[in-house]
């Protein structure tokens, strides 16, 4: 069994610093950890990627192809699409481990993980090499100051969780670089009180979209596993209750600690047999 994150968010909610934190992180505690990138536009890493998209194919490569004739978001569906074609490719460069941790670098494309469905062909593969893997959404803390982006956030977040029917974690991307007013108000949002929130956006929207608000919180409440975790990336502590709330969610460690009881065991009887 391996395991691994598939982390996702929308462009510059901090993706590949999460990665750099926890690749750091894992390095601090003596974990094996290896990253794989993608993300086909992507341009740097202060990080090391085991396995890079861009090997296979190159987002500058299909723009730049006079048959297709693609901007940057279509030709960023393609190259997710080609990946999904050659997945034997994927295959090959994740190799046979056991007890590996990979950390699965996305693109920031969020209808990659709302309705188009390559993602989750993806993850349905990965499933079928025995991973375990958690969906780790971020979301920019500094965008969720606003009540009406906040709902926006948490629709798009649900919109990922359903599509691709992973254990899921919310996180709060970024709380190190909010103030000290701003990082109070985010943190009363971590467990989401639509009620109270509704009040507040209603105070702030015209009367016609009372109806629309009023749906909004309904879905969010019928999906009540929807919440944040913060993250700030200068805390130690902080990332080690994230990093633990995942490993959780995909029993990561578990297993390990199943075999070595039993080797344990064996060898006890080993002894008492030579005795």
């Amino acid at each position: 069994m391996r395991y691994g994150q598939f982390v996702m968010g929308p462009a510059g909610c901090g993706k590949s610093t999460y990665c750099s934190t926890i690749v750091k992180h894992c390095e601090n505690i003596r974990r094996a950890v290896h990253v794989v990138n993608l993300d086909p536009a992507a341009e740097y890493f202060d990080y090391p990627v085991d396995i890079d998209i861009r090997d296979l194919v190159h987002l500058d490569d299909v723009m730049e192809a006079d048959d297709l004739k693609l901007g940057p978001n279509g030709g960023l569906i393609f190259c997710m699409e080609y990946l999904v074609q050659h997945l034997d490719w994927l295959q090959e460069q994740l190799g046979e481990g056991d007890d590996d941790y990979y950390l699965f670098d996305c693109p920031g494309q969020i209808e990659l993980y709302t309705h188009v469905p390559v993602m989750r062909q993806v993850v349905d593969s990965l499933a079928q090499w025995d991973f375990r893997i958690c969906g780790v959404f971020l979301v920019d803390s500094q965008f969720l100051v606003d009540v009406a982006k906040l709902f926006s956030g948490a629709i798009t977040a649900t919109a990922a969780m359903v599509q691709l029917e992973l254990p899921h974690i919310n996180v709060m991307s970024k709380m190190d670089l909010l103030n000290r007013r701003d990082r109070q108000r985010v943190e009363s949002y971590l467990e989401l009180d639509t009620v109270s929130l509704m009040d507040e956006l209603g105070s702030t929207m015209g009367s016609k979209y009372a109806s629309l608000n009023r749906a909004v919180a309904s879905l969010l409440d019928d999906y009540s596993l929807v919440h944040f975790v913060p993250l700030d990336s200068t805390s130690e502590e902080s990332i080690s209750d994230l990093l633990l709330r995942i490993d959780l969610s995909i029993q990561y460690g578990e297993d390990m600690d199943v075999r070595n009881t039993d080797t344990n065991v064996n060898d006890d009887e080993g002894v008492v047999g030579d005795e």
